[in-house]
């Protein structure tokens, strides 16, 4: 059983959202705001389980955080909990790609009275708002970024048009960038499982080797990669390296809610 009111106190939701767009929306942002984006355990080594008793004792009993593959089936859960009719979809990464990049990233598809809309809790590198799937479709983010949704012969383009530093650090300038494609072909259990071992065991994947963490603001963005931090908020810009660890143990629980020990913070390897 799928324990809601603990999940809507972890996201600090007093009530329960309506079955439309609007509370869809209101979930996501609400959702985003609370559980950060990490993937620490993935550089530790620790592996990363994906079924939902795994993800909802780490991401809302332990209150840490998680990536896509972690952050997506505990939303999901939770909109099967409230009457929402959802299902998981894969995308391909064009941020910073070389080549076709493999699906490592996981977010939700979903069907409110006939129309489909996507909606993402995982993404770590911005904050994508809750979107109708209709070619053209455009939304903007609390931070002031644009987002529009393609169509294309192999399936769907995400974009996105917005300050650098309301991402965590792969973002450019120059008008609407790839940030995901997808298709909406159906996606199993088995899928996300492959999925995920890929993406957290492959030496080809940045999460094996770069530890990131990232949390949505009100109205901006904060993100530490590596040693690099960067925090946006409305017009106040803050960006620098992180050279004592005790100050990265500070950041981390202070602004993300993530309490390392002086052991876990050695074994990222940063200092």
């Amino acid at each position: 059983m799928f324990d809601l009111d603990a999940y809507l106190t972890r996201v600090a939701m007093p009530a329960r959202p309506t079955l439309d767009s609007i509370g869809l929306a209101r979930l996501q942002h609400a959702h985003r705001l609370a559980i950060p984006f990490e993937d620490l355990d993935v550089v530790l080594g620790r592996g990363i389980a994906i079924d939902s008793a795994s993800v909802f004792a780490k991401l809302v009993t332990a209150r840490r955080g998680g990536y896509c593959f972690e952050h997506n089936r505990l939303f999901l859960d939770a909109l099967a909990e409230l009457g929402f009719v959802a299902r998981p979809l894969l995308a391909r990464v064009w941020i910073a790609a070389a080549g076709v990049p493999p699906l490592t990233h996981t977010f939700a598809l979903v069907t409110i009275d006939g129309q489909d809309w996507i909606a993402d809790t995982g993404f770590g590198g911005s904050y994508t708002p809750v979107l109708p799937l209709a070619d053209g479709a455009e939304a903007t983010a609390p931070d002031g970024a644009r987002f529009r949704l393609d169509a294309t012969e192999q399936g769907w383009l995400l974009l996105r048009d917005g300050d650098p530093m309301t991402t965590d650090g792969r973002g450019e300038t120059g008008g609407f960038q790839p940030q995901y494609s997808f298709t909406l072909a159906e996606v199993f259990d088995a899928d996300l499982a492959m999925s995920n071992h890929w993406t957290s065991t492959a030496p080809a994947s940045r999460f094996t080797h770069t530890a990131i963490a990232s949390i949505v603001l009100p109205n901006g963005f904060a993100s530490l990669v590596g040693r690099n931090y960067r925090r946006r908020s409305g017009t106040d810009t803050t960006a620098g390296e992180i050279t004592d660890p005790r100050v990265y143990r500070i950041r981390m629980s202070l602004l993300f809610g993530i309490d390392l020990s002086v052991e876990d913070v050695a074994a990222l390897g940063l200092f």
